[in-house]
């Protein structure tokens, strides 16, 4: 087992191939965050204002139910990779967060956006959670050349 771990959630493969990558390229564990129901193209909408992401979205308390989650108490950083929705993290990503034990760990966000950065994504996770120990974030699409110089930085 590496000492890092690379948990992350993919609605449409994006997310999924990056992780995929990042973990394999460099030798970190991986960990896909898993809703109890899949996200369809329909759900995903985000120009319905009825689409379940959007919801989801408007509703910052909402935790969408995840299908498990991991004990990542032997893991001293953490790296959580999205998509960006709605210019932040999912609300899949609190429920993860909000599953497992990160104190003492650092946490490492990393995005998949054709257009929105990170920054703003690590500054809402690090308002909603201030006593967990968040890392500058990244943006990735398919080159993770950087990363393990940008993880075990």
């Amino acid at each position: 087992m590496s000492n890092v771990l690379v948990a992350y959630f993919s609605a449409s493969g994006v997310t999924k191939g990056v992780a995929e990558k990042i973990a394999s390229e460099n030798g970190y564990d991986i960990f896909e965050i898993v809703p109890e129901e899949i996200y369809t193209p329909e759900d995903l909408d985000w120009t319905n204002k009825e689409s379940r992401s959007t919801i989801e979205m408007n509703d910052k308390s909402f935790r969408p139910p995840i299908k498990e989650t991991i004990d990542a108490s032997e893991y001293d950083t953490v790296v959580i990779g999205f998509p960006v929705w709605w210019y932040t993290a999912p609300t899949i990503i609190n429920t993860f967060i909000e599953s497992v034990d990160l104190s003492g760990k650092t946490i490492k966000a990393f995005c998949t956006s054709g257009g929105s950065g990170i920054d703003k994504c690590v500054n809402d996770l690090k308002a909603t959670y201030p006593e967990l120990n968040f890392a500058k974030g990244m943006r990735f699409m398919a080159d993770t050349t950087k990363s393990k110089d940008w993880i075990e930085e």
